[in-house]
């Protein structure tokens, strides 16, 4: 693609239905982005070493390739006018190959802060908002300097760790040192634990006019790690959801950012916030905006990389949505297929399976919104939902 098609996308001018965009990853963010995509009359192209990657099933181009592929990467290059990617940790050198050729959002730079816990909170911090607090652990001598105050803590790898994946306990000093050398001696970020009410996300999208939206705030609570379940709108009093959007829009604004972007925030105790982490993606907490919002995050991301206006992000009915794992397909160590049938039988159900072929336990299948008139009706359908599939209650 020439300078010129680059420079079209990135002054404000639209890409037209039938245009490529290119995608790097296949999993199931990639998936549901195609989907919308491909509902705006655009053409999708996924680039994954996968064989049976949920979004490389459903693309218009799967490229079965390593994400360091030079001749998949120029492919992807020349037919795509646009490019963005599915999860955080693509090779830099992918995007700064694809930048050359053809618009990449987010842009490099801002993905580089979100993979590392340390950038982040700098970065974060830096724009005067809250942290928790928390000690940089880069060597082992750096284990005998903690403050004490800090512990009780979480010991948490700076790169790669998702889904409480990369993350010990610690409550003594020498407890960190151990933890140190379990995480592989890697940089790592020491948090002291918080007395947390609760955890919500904000989902923001902006584009390269700097136009910037954020949906309602969501309300999740987790189960050893993961996402369990989200309420959508979150069940805060307005001046906090409006000091949280405001929050990660300024994160947004001050980055830069191009794309979707998600913040996920601690409540205190004392109705304080304070940011944990953000994700330089659509976020497993948005999927609900798929069935309750006038405009997916998918379809915002979607509209970001074509240089279309941002989408209303107005709530039409409240949705509490339940986080399908593979753990659901075994009955003891038998596998069998969850009684979906039960699922769609309860009213304002909308299901949402990835197309996975392999259900294995702590692996994301799918997702199932619940949507209702008012809060509480939302609730109780999610609540019957859960028992047909031997879920917990969703509280």
């Amino acid at each position: 693609m020439s300078a010129t098609a680059v420079q079209s996308v990135e002054s404000g001018a639209a890409l037209p239905p039938g245009a490529w965009l290119g995608l790097l990853g296949g999993g199931q963010l990639g998936r549901m982005f195609a989907m919308a995509a491909q509902s705006l009359g655009y053409r999708v192209m996924v680039l994954d070493p996968g064989a049976d990657s949920p979004a490389g099933a459903v693309a218009d181009e799967h490229l079965r390739a390593d994400y360091l592929d030079d001749r998949a990467l120029a492919q992807l290059a020349q037919r795509c006018r646009a490019a963005s990617t599915e999860f955080e940790n693509v090779p830099a050198e992918a995007l700064r190959f694809l930048a050359r050729h053809c618009s990449v959002s987010p842009g490099a730079e801002a993905v580089a802060i979100a993979q590392d816990r340390i950038a982040e909170k700098r970065f974060v911090a830096g724009c005067e908002i809250a942290v928790a607090p928390h000690a940089v652990i880069q060597r082992s001598e750096d284990c005998d300097a903690i403050d004490a105050r800090l512990l009780p803590g979480i010991l948490k790898s700076a790169r790669l760790g998702y889904d409480g994946k990369g993350q010990v306990r610690v409550k003594h000093p020498a407890e960190v040192r151990v933890a140190f050398g379990v995480l592989g001696h890697v940089p790592c970020v020491l948090e002291k634990m918080l007395a947390l009410a609760l955890e919500v996300s904000v989902v923001v999208a902006r584009n390269r006019a700097g136009q910037t939206l954020s949906f309602p705030v969501a309300e999740n609570a987790h189960r050893d790690g993961i996402l369990a379940v989200t309420v959508l709108p979150a069940r805060i009093d307005e001046a906090l959801a409006r000091r949280a959007r405001e929050a990660a829009m300024r994160i947004a604004e001050r980055m830069d950012y191009v794309g979707v972007l998600c913040v996920e925030f601690f409540v205190l105790a004392d109705g304080s916030l304070v940011v944990n982490e953000m994700a330089p993606r659509p976020h497993n907490s948005g999927h609900a905006t798929i069935d309750a919002c006038v405009t997916s995050q998918f379809e915002q991301q979607a509209r970001v990389m074509a240089g279309l206006p941002l989408g209303d992000t107005t709530q039409l009915a409240p949705a509490v949505m339940l986080n399908l794992l593979g753990d659901l397909w075994y009955a003891g160590e038998q596998l069998r297929e969850p009684d979906w049938a039960a699922v769609l039988a309860v009213p304002g159900a909308k299901l949402h399976l990835y197309g996975k072929t392999e259900a294995r336990r702590g692996r994301k299948m799918g997702h199932v919104t619940c949507l209702g008139a008012t809060p509480a009706e939302a609730l109780a359908r999610a609540t019957r939902v859960a028992a047909a599939l031997g879920l917990p209650a969703p509280r």
